[in-house]
């Protein structure tokens, strides 16, 4: 399944292509935007590798990552990223994730971003279970999981080596039978 492609009300999600690391140079390689992340802020050349691997991994049969941009549609601007990763351990499961730039946080991107992955996960790729996991001290993305209908599962302890000190993850999911009940 390539391209993948998803409108909502003010975002749609695109392949991620080279023209992008730019973009994402401001995204990834910013403290604010990474710090509840379990990356630290990388720099052009690793941004460079994270997105010439993304690039091909949409080219590979059976496709198990997807990794998109998540752009403005008023003004064509890339303002994030978001991933699906098909869970090996699982039957019909995948992994999420996304990331915004800090100038755009508060407006409810973040909500439309998660749903629209949720949208690829659950009507293209006809996935039973995606799940996300977040730092503890991040309010703002368990809310917006929240917001998007998923269900906070667990912790997974110390799940996340970060700045030289393990982290827990707080896991939320959702179940495709829920996301279609959903408004």
């Amino acid at each position: 399944m390539h391209p993948i492609t998803r409108s909502g009300a003010r975002l749609r999600l695109r392949e991620l292509t080279i023209t992008d690391v730019e973009a994402l140079v401001a995204l990834y390689g910013s403290p604010a935007a990474t710090e509840h992340l379990s990356l630290e802020p990388r720099n052009r050349e690793q941004v460079e590798q994270v997105v010439a691997w993304s690039v091909a991994q949409a080219t590979v049969t059976p496709r198990t990552e997807y990794a998109l941009a998540v752009i403005q549609s008023e003004t064509a601007e890339l303002i994030g990223s978001g991933r699906l990763a098909l869970d090996p351990h699982q039957q019909r499961g995948a992994t999420m994730g996304f990331a915004l730039r800090p100038d755009v946080w508060g407006r409810g991107y973040g909500v439309e971003t998660v749903r629209l992955l949720l949208s690829v996960g659950f009507n293209d790729l006809r996935l039973h279970r995606i799940w996300g996991a977040r730092s503890p001290l991040n309010q703002a993305s368990a809310k917006t999981m929240s917001a998007a209908g998923m269900v906070e599962e667990g912790t997974i302890r110390e799940h996340v080596l970060k700045a030289g000190e393990w982290r827990d993850s707080i896991v939320h999911a959702i179940l495709d039978r829920e996301f279609f009940r959903s408004p």
